[in-house]
């Protein structure tokens, strides 16, 4: 018998950010709880990104500038989220809404230590950190040197909270710093394209998990040849990794990735493996 939706792990995408709004405390709470209200099953996980405002605070925010989004910004305020004042980024209105950029404590606070934490390292406050790369020892000790107060920071906030949490991030240094300062906590690498690579790296650090991008999948009608990996979930799976797939925008997709043997899929919305509540 082969996989099936009972046995995969359901992360809501920045708390579900397909139905609420991205990266705020409404969005976790209403992913982690479901139930009557919500009109679905609450995440197994819940995903979110972090980034350090100017005055070192993790926030849970993903872009690099408050208004930066081409359909007319994220909230409405703008500038660079690592060199504007904390007060600045939690006063920041997102999409419309009257929810405001939290903080990363604000967020773990409203989020039932029974679910899971999922924190996206986005960016520690600096453009040089070779995204999706495979770093030589030198290379690794510079960028070290730019992540670890930013890990130390969100690190000192997750030890606060009893969610059983997982890092992932497309840079290495980031998985780096985090196992350097919390050996026992699990880490997962990003990969957006580069599979052999991000298994390089899952190696490196023995991951528990590598989360990947779903058109790298093999064996699904919407992998995209030039960047899926054949033998991906075996190779995943031999070396006693999960392998997560994102962002799930469909119940079709989701089944379709079941089918092929991911662990877990990173939802942009409720209920796609049928679980509506």
């Amino acid at each position: 018998m082969g996989p099936t939706s009972d046995d995969t792990t359901v992360i809501a995408h920045r708390g579900f950010a397909g139905r609420y709004p991205e990266n705020t405390v409404a969005a976790v709470e209403a992913a982690a709880r479901g139930g009557t209200g919500a009109g679905h099953a609450p995440a197994d996980m819940v995903e979110v990104d972090v980034v350090p405002t100017a005055d070192g605070t993790p926030v849970v925010f993903h872009d690099k500038t408050l208004g930066g989004r081409a359909d007319g910004g994220l909230t409405d305020r703008s500038g660079t989220v690592w060199e504007t004042d904390t007060e600045t980024v939690t006063g920041a209105r997102v999409l419309g809404t009257a929810e405001t950029v939290p903080t990363l404590d604000e967020v773990l606070a409203a989020i039932p230590p029974s679910v899971g934490v999922n924190v996206e390292f986005k960016n520690p406050g600096s453009d040089d950190l070779a995204f999706e790369t495979a770093l030589s020892e030198a290379a690794l000790a510079t960028r070290a040197d730019i992540w670890r107060p930013f890990t130390d920071a969100v690190l000192d906030v997750v030890d606060e909270h009893d969610n059983d949490v997982l890092v992932s991030s497309f840079y290495e240094a980031a998985l780096s710093t985090v196992r350097e300062r919390a050996p026992s906590v699990p880490v997962a690498v990003l990969v957006a394209s580069e599979v052999r690579t991000g298994l390089e790296i899952a190696r490196r650090y023995d991951c528990e998990a590598v989360h990947v991008a779903l058109d790298t999948v093999p064996g699904t009608p919407f992998a995209d040849e030039s960047l899926a990996v054949d033998d991906l979930v075996a190779l995943a799976h031999g070396e006693d990794r999960r392998l997560n797939a994102y962002t799930v925008r469909s119940w079709y997709q989701a089944r379709q990735l079941v089918e092929a043997g991911v662990d877990g899929i990173i939802a942009e919305y409720p209920g796609l493996l049928g679980f509506e509540g």
